[in-house]
């Protein structure tokens, strides 16, 4: 709980001073990404076939707003996104949910940035439909950080890999949900 208290800290203080550092340009932005890694949550048969899902995999997308400095060599991102994964077959599915809260700074250089921060995850959920209807696990919400480097296709449009750091809780058993991904923004 302690470190939760200190990384929230620091990303908290990096933010604001990212937006007092003379932000002149607050913009929206949308964010679309895939991720994998992590332990396995979930394997099933679906349709004869066998099929598992990790902790961090999913296809994600999502929203916020960018700040950026006004010498324009800091950004900082806010970010709301819904994060899932389902594997579908005509006997059952499952599906594997979570809506991500994010804030990252960044670094910017003429052709890349680098930075990281923070990732909260809200209402991770494991369920399924069908054969495998008894499936529904609720984990509890989790804290972890993002590291983030990402090619600058435009002023406004970046591509990049990401690494996750990030465990979940339920009941008494925690899953390392640590992985790595893809990541495309733009702000407007």
């Amino acid at each position: 709980m302690i470190r939760l208290v200190i990384r929230s800290a620091a990303v908290a203080a990096a933010l604001a001073g990212a937006g007092t550092a003379g932000a002149n340009e607050v913009r929206p932005m949308l964010k679309l990404g895939y991720d994998t890694g992590g332990d396995t949550l979930a394997t099933v048969v679906l349709d004869g076939k066998t099929r598992s899902i990790k902790a961090n995999e999913g296809l994600y997308g999502g929203g916020g707003m960018s700040l950026v400095s006004d010498d324009r060599t800091l950004e900082a991102e806010l970010t709301l996104s819904y994060k899932f994964l389902s594997i579908q077959a005509t006997d059952g599915d499952v599906i594997w949910e979570r809506f991500p809260f994010e804030g990252l700074v960044f670094y910017r250089f003429p052709q890349v940035r680098v930075g990281g921060g923070f990732t909260y995850h809200l209402s991770p959920k494991l369920y399924g439909h069908g054969v495998v209807s008894g499936l529904n696990t609720n984990f509890n919400n989790a804290f972890g950080t993002i590291l983030q480097g990402d090619y600058r296709l435009t002023e406004k449009m970046n591509l990049g890999l990401r690494f996750t750091f990030l465990t979940y809780t339920v009941g008494g058993a925690s899953v390392n949900s640590n992985g790595v991904g893809i990541n495309l923004s733009v702000s407007f």
